[in-house]
């Protein structure tokens, strides 16, 4: 139900005959939702920068919070929404700091037993319930796209490429590999060997819970990637429970040399580099 253009002309005049208190009271109610996480003179920012949005969308005619004369206080709510989302406030607290505006109109109206103040502050609320509507989904875009940016970061940081020797590098895998994840592996496995120019390329799967045939699939992609760039590539960790695994499985890795740890891949590939690995005797003393 869109405002009549008398009914914005009146709470248009409303809000700015009772600036102050409607500030307050709003600032008041709301801080009261969100239990000291804020501070009063920042509440009362918001709520004053809202309140002079509101109050200017109506006296330019805006009838509905998607007409053209409310496009400055849909950029305001817009603000608040991705504000309280990156400070780590709830959708909840976000929307309900909007529907407090009509408990603080509603003390400033006077006699609401008169009909044609009772049909303003309905259609007032109405109008409150649409920024809310609105506050609320603005709150939940931002915040998918956070959480979004957040799984991204996470998912760098979980498949770090590092460089064991001059030449040599290696993906130490831990946790499920799925496609997202192996899109990300190769890449930065690639990107790397294309940075150091390392000719041999470890792939550890020790921190890797359990291999399928899909796991082995990402696996294998990778390497052939690898190979493409003119790196080999050795498969590290394969313990008695994966390797009975694949076996079951069926899973063919094919010339792709595998070792049981870390080390021992190392210790081949130094060895294919001619190095020659011995272990230091103790002196006794």
């Amino acid at each position: 139900m869109a405002l009549s253009p008398e009914e914005s002309g009146r709470l248009a005049d409303l809000l700015d005959e009772h600036a102050d208190g409607l500030v307050a009271r709003w600032a008041e109610l709301v801080g009261a939702g969100l239990q000291g996480r804020m501070s009063r003179p920042e509440l009362e920012r918001q709520t004053r920068d809202l309140q002079k949005g509101f109050q200017q969308a109506f006296a330019n005619g805006a009838r509905d919070l998607s007409d053209e004369e409310a496009t400055e206080l849909r950029a305001q709510l817009g603000e608040l929404s991705s504000n309280r989302a990156r400070q780590g406030f709830s959708a909840n607290e976000t929307a309900i700091s909007m529907f407090a505006f009509k408990d603080a109109v509603l003390g400033v109206l006077g006699d609401t037993s008169d009909v044609q103040t009772l049909r303003d502050f309905v259609s007032f609320s109405t109008f409150v319930d649409r920024a809310a509507l609105f506050t609320f989904d603005s709150y939940v875009r931002v915040r998918e796209a956070l959480i979004a940016d957040q799984a991204e970061q996470l998912l760098e940081l979980s498949t770090p490429v590092v460089k064991l020797w001059e030449g040599v590098v290696a993906v130490p895998l831990v946790g499920t590999l799925d496609s997202a994840r192996a899109q990300v592996v190769m890449e930065r496995l690639l990107q790397t060997l294309v940075d150091t120019g390392s000719p041999y390329a470890i792939i550890d799967i020790t921190g890797v819970p359990a291999v399928d045939t899909q796991v082995a699939q990402h696996i294998l992609k990778t390497v052939v990637a690898a190979r493409l760039m003119g790196a080999d590539c050795i498969i590290s960790g394969i313990r008695p429970q994966i390797a009975q695994t694949i076996v079951a499985l069926g899973i063919e890795f094919g010339d792709i040399a595998t070792k049981s740890s870390l080390a021992d891949a190392l210790r081949y590939v130094l060895g294919k580099k001619s190095y020659r690995v011995v272990t230091a005797k103790r002196t006794e003393h």
